[in-house]
């Protein structure tokens, strides 16, 4: 089964499909399903420091038998490691918690706090050689603007909610010029019953004798959106990554395009996510 890959900004080649680990519990359930996605033959996961599952993560990449560099492995600082010297230290310890002598990918989690400090500390990661590429999460305000102003590394990647009811054209236009690549969460749109039985996947499931789940996740991997939908069914990890044997048309994919209503399914504003995020700490 042949991948397909995308090549960030830096150069760097990221495995444009993975696993995403938000919201599995703990490390024992988390290293178990890494490691089946690994067997399936992923070779990209995606967590953070706030998943609270690094080290489940890494323990699966360790006890694979895959070389370390044929794995991805993405992930995020919190605000509260935020600041120049302090993300640096947050840095330490996140290499220490997934066991490995570097990260392909770490973002900024949130648009709170100390971000431009914080994005120095991962721009010496980078010369340090702890980190291959960096990027952000979740900036969708005019926050944005002012970090790839302020960046001397431009961020490689993007990672927002993404999905047919919301394609985030406007957003694609925003990072164009600094060849930023969008990454997808909700990439199912958090599995809205709605969007997962719009009559246009049905009739393309049945036609390419797939899931519309499937027919989903190949729109964003033509659409050139990096994706890693979560999950921790033997049978789902095997659904999920069987979408590299057909392709979408031309005029499917402009069908599927005309589905963009603006619909988010995460809502909160700007100022209560500030609220409810600034009360949590991940511990180390």
């Amino acid at each position: 089964m042949k991948q397909t890959t995308i090549t960030l900004n830096n150069g760097t080649i990221i495995p444009q499909f993975g696993l995403g680990v938000y919201m599995i519990q703990g490390d024992e359930a988390t290293e178990k399903a890494c490691t089946e996605a690994l067997k399936l033959g992923y070779r990209h996961i995606d967590t953070a420091h706030a998943y609270q599952n690094e080290r489940g993560v890494g323990a699966a990449v360790k006890k694979s038998g895959i070389s370390r560099e044929e794995i991805w492995i993405t992930s995020k600082l919190w605000p509260s490691e935020y600041g120049q010297g302090k993300t640096m230290a947050g840095i330490d310890k996140m290499l220490q918690r997934l066991d490995t002598e570097y990260i392909d990918l770490l973002l900024l989690h949130q648009q709170f706090g100390d971000y431009l400090g914080a994005w120095k500390d991962m721009e010496k990661a980078v010369q340090a050689g702890k980190v291959k590429a960096i990027g952000i999460s979740n900036f969708e305000s005019e926050r944005l603007e002012e970090v790839l102003s302020a960046a001397v590394i431009k961020p490689a990647v993007l990672q927002v909610e993404c999905h047919p009811y919301y394609q985030q054209e406007a957003l694609k236009k925003r990072i164009a010029a600094y060849g930023t690549k969008i990454e997808s969460w909700y990439p199912l749109g958090h599995a809205d019953r709605e969007l997962l039985n719009e009559p246009l996947f049905c009739e393309l499931a049945k036609k390419y004798g797939k899931s519309n789940a499937q027919i989903i996740l190949r729109w964003h991997i033509q659409m050139g959106n990096i994706v890693f939908p979560k999950s921790t069914n033997p049978k789902h990890l095997a659904e999920n990554i069987d979408i590299f044997d057909f392709a979408l048309t031309e005029a499917e994919m402009h069908a599927i395009q005309t589905l963009d209503k603006g619909i988010r399914f995460f809502t909160m504003t700007l100022a209560d996510q500030e609220a409810h995020l600034g009360n949590f700490k991940p511990a180390d």
